[in-house]
């Protein structure tokens, strides 16, 4: 077992250099050949917060006046971790099958090809945090320490993704339909984390379902983007809810070492 967690962390290590190289290029190229170019990967996601914003704040008037904060900046601090979970989970489940040309080469490390994916998506995740700190400061909130968590919460999503992923993406090279049902799950997902709603309110009448939902390691990290932004709480003041996500991280990530280990003499076979 121990073999198995620090292995797959030694390759990509040795390989740093050929990661970053790999995940700029993979950055530069999603979008080639568009007029706008990169520019795509931050239009999409914006055009997405502001139809939500508008659906929420204006259509349905789910706001949260009785929080004492504009919708607006509730939404926008848990969907940008969630656009991060989502982009990396999908690329990084498809990354072997994009890049099969690089699996049949015996030299080529190809447990370096999903971590390219992440840090891929960590460039447009940058983007977006930026541009949360610029609307917290349109409405008059200035960063303060509380910000440094970005990094610690950042980390620990990217993390939980790496070891998903693992798993997602040895086992699609032999079941190709995982990627439809991983983008059924997260349309769900979106919904159940929660991102568009307030569970404090809607569930404040039930609440053995939002102990459930909590159960959901992006609960955590959404949660968390939030304590940052908005409630100002530091991560160790939920020392129940942080030893669990990390005990579920670290268990998707021996799983998934195991499970890409034991399957990646076969890829280049099957692909």
């Amino acid at each position: 077992m121990q073999n198995n967690l620090f292995s797959l962390p030694a390759e990509v290590w040795k390989n740093r250099r050929l990661v970053w190289k790999l995940a700029k290029n993979d950055f530069r190229t999603r979008y080639a050949g568009s007029y706008l170019g990169i520019i795509w990967a931050f239009i999409q996601p914006i055009v997405t917060i502001l139809v939500y914003v508008f659906v929420f704040s204006i259509g349905f008037r789910m706001g949260t006046a009785d929080l004492g904060f504009p919708f607006v900046l509730y939404l926008v601090a848990g969907i940008v971790p969630w656009f991060f979970f989502q982009d990396s989970l999908t690329g990084g489940t498809n990354a072997l099958l994009e890049y099969n040309y690089l699996v049949k080469k015996v030299v080529f490390n190809i447990s370096v090809l999903p971590i390219v994916k992440l840090i891929s998506a960590m460039f447009v995740h940058g983007f977006f945090v930026l541009f949360t700190i610029l609307l917290y400061l349109c409405y008059g909130r200035t960063p303060d320490w509380y910000y440094l968590q970005i990094f610690y919460y950042s980390g620990a999503v990217f993390l939980l993704v790496l070891g998903m992923v693992y798993v997602t993406c040895a086992v699609v090279v032999f079941f190709r339909d995982l990627s439809q049902i991983i983008n059924i799950g997260l349309q769900v997902g979106v919904w159940l984390t929660p991102i568009m709603w307030v569970s404090e309110t809607a569930l404040k009448n039930h609440p053995w379902i939002r102990m459930i939902l909590k159960l959901n390691p992006m609960y955590y990290i959404v949660s968390g983007y939030r304590d940052i932004f908005l409630f100002k709480k530091w991560f160790f003041e939920h020392p129940v809810w942080t030893a669990y996500f990390w005990g579920f991280t670290l268990v998707c990530f021996l799983i998934g070492s195991r499970i890409f280990t034991k399957l990646r003499v076969h890829f280049a076979d099957v692909l």
